[in-house]
Formats: structure tokens, sequence, C-alpha cells
């Protein structure tokens, strides 16, 4: 048996399946830079950093939007991580990555580039549309001729999918996710307590105290920045708090998944409201979410169980069984338009 693996390069991690071993390599898809050009730190390490680092070391992100935004540096990670956390042996390997549905060809190519431009003699590299792996990572059998509904909430993108006999039906991928909840929180508690915290702080704020209907009763002490001050202070602030900094996101989330629903044929449509909306992506566990979603469109929610995973989980698939493997597709080396 070949050695195989599934990369998912989100925003904010980086998932590898290994074939092998059966085991996920989950890290944050961060790099730490210094001097302009050399790697200091990468993944988890590297985000351990993110919001803490001095002006000498710059920490950011290599994919922005769903798309790769620095290809040398993720290239660089992605290759450590392979070797180093994952073991890999990708001399002979089938490899396939995720890329999402709504981007360019061209920007699709960038993700093929990752193997394609270097020495690595793989025995096979393919794509993967997100949506498909996202289905087949929660076990749903896209080849029938059923209408399948997939939301993806990732960090900085949302896809919005329906598929039927393997193959997308309508797609919409919306470029914001958790990261711009995030950013909304900071927003309002600036705006309404002239505190001033950081996205790590505003992402532990919705993980554990946030609510996507308002349903929770729950607080939390932080330490921010007062801005009339200057000083450091801390505050507890109410999850009612949080739940209002992403009232609006939320909302155009779901306007985004009533607009889909409005353009399924409605042969589609009926499947998917006996089987339901599947949510997914490392922000759809945001407490009350399904609620709140069922609540508007009286669709019955799925939530994936290891939302983060999914995407990795079907790209194993594609690797593993016969009669997904044609989800798999290969690019040439001319560049696209």
């Amino acid at each position: 048996m070949s050695n195989g693996y599934g990369i998912d390069m989100g925003t904010g991690n980086l998932k590898i399946y290994n074939k092998a071993t059966g085991e996920i390599t989950n890290e944050k898809n961060t790099i730490a830079i210094v001097d302009k050009d050399q790697m200091y730190a990468y993944g988890d390490e590297a985000y351990s950093m993110y919001e803490k680092a001095p002006e000498s070391i710059v920490v950011s992100f290599p994919i922005i939007n769903g798309v790769i935004a620095d290809f040398d540096n993720m290239q660089t990670m992605l290759l450590e991580i392979l070797e180093h956390k994952t073991n890999a042996r990708l001399k002979g390997a089938d490899i396939v990555m995720a890329v999402p549905t709504d981007i360019t060809k061209k920007k699709k190519k960038a993700f093929y580039d990752m193997f394609a431009k270097t020495k690595i003699k793989a025995h096979s590299l393919m794509l993967c549309e997100k949506p498909l792996a996202d289905a087949l990572g929660m076990d749903l059998d896209i080849t029938e001729p059923t209408g399948v509904m997939i939301v993806d909430i990732g960090a900085d993108t949302t896809e919005i999918s329906v598929i039927s006999l393997g193959g997308l039906v309508i797609s919409d991928l919306l470029s914001f996710g958790g990261n711009r909840l995030d950013e909304s929180i900071v927003t309002f508690l600036k705006r309404k307590y002239n505190l001033v915290i950081g996205n790590k702080t505003a992402k532990a704020l919705k993980e554990k105290i946030g609510s996507a209907n308002g349903s929770r009763d729950e607080s939390m002490a932080i330490v921010g920045r007062d801005v009339v001050s200057g000083l450091p202070i801390e505050m507890t602030i109410h999850s009612d708090v949080v739940y209002q900094g992403m009232e609006d996101d939320l909302n155009n989330i779901i306007t985004a998944i009533k607009l889909i629903l409005e353009k399924v044929p409605p042969e589609l449509a009926k499947d998917i409201v006996r089987s339901g909306i599947y949510l997914t992506g490392g922000s759809s566990n945001i407490f009350g979410l399904a609620e709140y979603f069922k609540s508007i469109t009286h669709i019955e929610m799925n939530v994936a169980d290891h939302g983060e995973e999914t995407v990795a989980c079907g790209l194993n698939k594609v690797l593993s069984d016969a009669k997904f493997k044609r989800f798999g597709y290969s690019m040439n080396s001319r560049i696209f338009n």
C-alpha cells in the first residue's frame, strides 16, 4: 500500500491526514519571520507569539481568505510539518489537497504547485473541491441523486454548497468566517466600554461564553487596555455582550444560506428539507448556532462532531476508496487565467 496524505490548508489551521497511520496532524497555519525573510517559527509555536511578538518578529498567516498569500513560506512550513510532525514519506506517495470551489484556476494551481514545484517525486498529485471533501468527511454518499447542502464556516471564509450526483449544483464563497466574528467582538467592546482587546481574547470570549442566539447567561473576566487612561484594566464581560458583537455577522451568514436555498431546484430542495443542512468548519460549533439557523430556515441542522477535520477525513476517502477517487483531479503545468 502506497503512502497517502490528504492536506487541508485552512486560514486558521493546517490539517494533514496520514493514510498509513489514520492520524491527523493539526497545526496552526501561522509563521513567524525575522530579518524580513527568515522563518523563525511555524505552526502552534508561531501562533503562541501572535499579538505578543516584538517588532523584530513578524507573525503572519500564509493563507488569507482561503487562498495562498505567501507561497514560499507556506511551502516551507508545509514541507517542514510533513517531515518533522507527520513523519511523511513523500517519495512515491499519493497526495490530495483541498481547494475552495469559487476561486480562479490560477489560485487553485498555487495549491497544486506546493508539490509540483519541488523535487519530490510523488506517485500522484491531485486537488479536490473542499465541499466534496467536507461531505465525504461527514460520511455522506454524494454519488447518489440526492441534494446535500454543506455550510463550512472556517476562519476567513464561509463556503455554502449544494451537491448532487457527485457534482456542485450551487456554491458561494463568503470572504468572512470566525476571524470576522472575533474582529467584530473587538470593535464592539471598544465602542461600548472603551476597552481594547486582542483577537485572541475575542476568540476566547466567543468560544467560552459566546452564543449565536443570545441564550447563554455566563460571564468571563478579561484584561484589556482602557482607551481613556491607556492603562491595563480587568473587566467582566457577559455572554450577551459577546452575542451582540457577533449578531450582524451571523445574520449575514444566514442571509447567504437563504439566498442559496432560494436558488435550489425544487426536487433538490425537498431532499435538503428531509435530510437537513450540514454544518462544519472550525467555527461551526458556536453555542446555539444550529438552533439559530434552524429558527430562521425551519430546516434541521446536522453539526459535524469534529468540524475542523472533516475536510481532511474526506480527502482520505478520496485516497483510499475507489468509489470516491474520481473526486481528485490533476492540473497540468500551464498557468490558468
